[in-house]
Parts: C-alpha cells; structure tokens; sequence
C-alpha cells in the first residue's frame, strides 16, 4: 500500500505545484488570513473531508479515520505571509502589493492538502486517525499554534510531525536533531532618553547617539565574555535610530534587538546582564532607559525517538540523498508549542534552486518545488510507521 501512496504523490504533483502558486499569488499577513482559511476549507469541503474553521483565529483542522483503531497521528503547516515586496520575475509572483509568501508557508499548505486528499482516498489501508493542522500566524508572535492548542487541535493525538522547507538546503536532503533544533527567539527594546542640543556644544548634552553605541558594545560581550562558551546563544541588536539632522545631538537613541537561546537558564542570564548592563549606562552617563524584553516562541524541541522516526521514514524516499541528524539552527518556529504538549519532530526538507539561492524573508525567495514532493512522501513514510505496520 505504501507504493501506491507514493505513486499517488508523483501523480498529484502539478496539483501541489498549482496550489502552491496560487497561494503564492495571494497572500496575506499574520492574523489577517481570511481568505486563505476559506481557500483551506473549501478544499475540503469538496473531498468531503470532515473538518473546522476558525480554530483559534484563521486555523483549519481537519481529520480522517481509517478502517480500524490505531495510534492518532498529526501533521502540521503553516500559512501566513510576510510584509515584502515580491521581486522575483515569474508569472506566479503576488498580486499584493508588499505582501509576499517569503518562508515556503504556500509550499507548506499545499503538501498538506494533498497529502490529506491522497490519504483521504486510501483510508481504508490504515487504522487509527490523522489530523491535519493548518496554522495561521506563525511568523509573528504570539503565533498562530498556542491558540489553536488551547482550541483542541491536539485532543487525544499521540504524535505530531512537521516539515519546513528550507532553501539552505539542496533537494533531496532531509535534516533534524533529536533534542534541540530551533531556538527560543526573543525580542528586545531599549529607548535612551538623554538631553539634546547643539551639534557643537556637546558639553551641554547626553548624547544618546554616542550612550546608544557604547551601549550596543557592551551588550555584545554578554555572549562572548559572560556566558559559558559550552552555551549557545545569540544577542543581535537590528536596529539602531537616533537624531534627525547633521548639526544636533539626539536626546534619544531607540534600540530593537533578538536573542536566541535554546535553555531557560542561559535565557535569564542574558536578561539579567542585560540589565545590569542597562542600569549601570544610566548611572555612568546620567539618563534614564526603558528596557522592554518579549519573551518569544520556546526553543523548538524534538523527542529522540520520533525525530530517529522522521530520519528513518526520510531514507525510505526513493529522491532523499542525505537525510540525517545535524546541529541546531538560531532561527525560531512555533511549532515548539506543539512538542511541548506531544511527542513528535519538526524536520527540514531541502528546497534549494540551484544557481539561484536566496535566503528566507528576502524579496525574491523562491523554492525547488520538487521538495514538495519529498516532504508529502516523508509524511507518507510516517503513516505507514504509525498507521500501518506493527507499530499500531
């Protein structure tokens, strides 16, 4: 039965391709996700596949039955866009005007389907259950899963997998860690508040220009010269605003930053120089700060067990070339919050354009759509592990 579901990707393929390119040519932002959820349920609905809406905002979860009881699997995508204007000369480019899909999210909700429909019509060769969750809002916190998990989304599943494709990486590749993966991404404000003036005569000042860099220097040996370098962790300060012309000194200095971290301890000790570091600025200088620190989504952490499950049914893809376990990655994902409530495993799958790789979140983002493919028959592998052998 495995071959066939298989052979019934490679023959659904120009659907996912089609999917994917009209969710690409119309995208919206996090938590405005209206007409992608109706596109999501209307797929549905015409295979008569039992499903709901508005599942912790804009979230479609759907589910099927097999002939008998099993183990109750899940799978998860994501489908917001980001705020960027699409520069990419294809005929699929958004029609948004400064929203585009930068992060492989369309590429996410097409597998999913498909994989839901193909499996749908095979129902009969499994036991058990298998929901499909589609969440919105991933890319801006607080995200889009917590609600949907307060929702239900996981009542009474016993694993959930997920797959991001990933542009880093060439096709056919499929990449996880058993424990940490991503890491817990936070983000920082800092406003300096000094006194203005006249660009030459400084001695009447506190300028929050110069206090903003000596600041900016400080905080980045918090990792390098305070932290235990077995731990890991990254403080990045992105962006640094202070003064409106050439001839005056600014008041006011506005920091924005991130830090990432993959365990609760190394993240209160960050916080906790950073403050120190805040407040002795504030008595060396004579200004006050505000220091407002969001704590974001958790690191995302794989059970050993299921993320050696994902590697495993990853081998078994007739296309994967190198799937195996490698180090963690700083960027963050809220699926995190889903691996808090069940045992599973979020894993890569390459989808890299060869001789024409650009990063995730840059303006003309673009990924192989044959990864499409990798990714639904690794989700295919699992229900067969799950669902169809002597697992269940």
């Amino acid at each position: 039965m495995i071959e066939q579901l298989l052979s019934a990707v490679d023959q659904a393929y120009d659907e996912m391709v089609e999917i994917r390119r009209f969710l690409h040519q119309h995208p919206e932002l996090s938590f405005k996700e209206e007409q992608t959820q109706k596109y999501i349920a209307d797929y549905y609905q015409r295979l008569n596949i039992t499903h709901q809406t508005h599942v912790g905002g804009y979230g479609v979860v759907a589910t099927i039955e097999g002939a008998g009881n099993g183990p109750h699997l899940a799978f998860r995508a994501d489908f917001d866009a980001l705020p960027i204007q699409d520069q990419k000369a294809v005929d699929y480019r958004s029609t948004v005007a400064g929203v585009m899909h930068a992060c492989g999210h369309d590429g996410h909700t097409a597998i999913l389907l498909v994989t839901a429909k193909i499996l749908h019509q095979h129902k009969h060769a499994f036991n058990g259950k298998i929901t499909f969750i589609h969440q919105p809002a991933e890319e801006l916190a607080p995200g889009g899963a917590k609600p949907m998990i307060e929702a239900g989304c996981l009542t009474n599943v016993d694993y959930v997998f997920g797959t991001h494709l990933w542009s880093g990486l060439p096709v056919g590749t499929v990449h996880t860690s058993k424990e940490a993966f991503m890491a817990g991404a936070d983000r920082f404000e800092i406003t300096i508040n000094g006194v203005g003036g006249h660009g030459a005569m400084p001695q009447e000042t506190k300028d929050a220009t110069v206090i903003g860099a000596a600041l900016i220097s400080q905080l980045q040996q918090i990792v390098s010269r305070r932290l235990n370098p077995i731990d890991t962790a990254v403080l990045t300060v992105g962006t640094f605003h202070s003064g409106s012309a050439f001839n005056v000194i600014s008041g006011e200095a506005k920091l924005e930053g991130t830090v990432r971290t993959f365990n609760d301890d190394v993240q209160r000790k960050i916080i906790s120089e950073m403050e120190a570091i805040i407040a002795g600025m504030d008595k060396s200088y004579g200004v006050t700060t505000t220091f407002n620190y969001t704590t974001g989504y958790p690191p995302v952490i794989n059970h050993p067990n299921e993320a050696a499950t994902a590697i495993a049914c990853a081998k078994k893809v007739d296309t994967v070339t190198d799937a195996r376990f490698t180090t963690p990655t700083m960027t963050g994902e809220d699926f995190s919050y889903y691996l808090h409530e069940k045992p599973g495993a979020f894993f890569f799958t390459g989808a890299q354009i060869e001789n024409n790789f650009y990063p995730h979140h840059h303006p003309r983002f673009d990924f192989d759509e044959r990864a499409m493919s990798i990714a639904a028959k690794t989700f295919m592998q699992l229900v067969d592990h799950y669902l169809m052998s002597t697992h269940a």
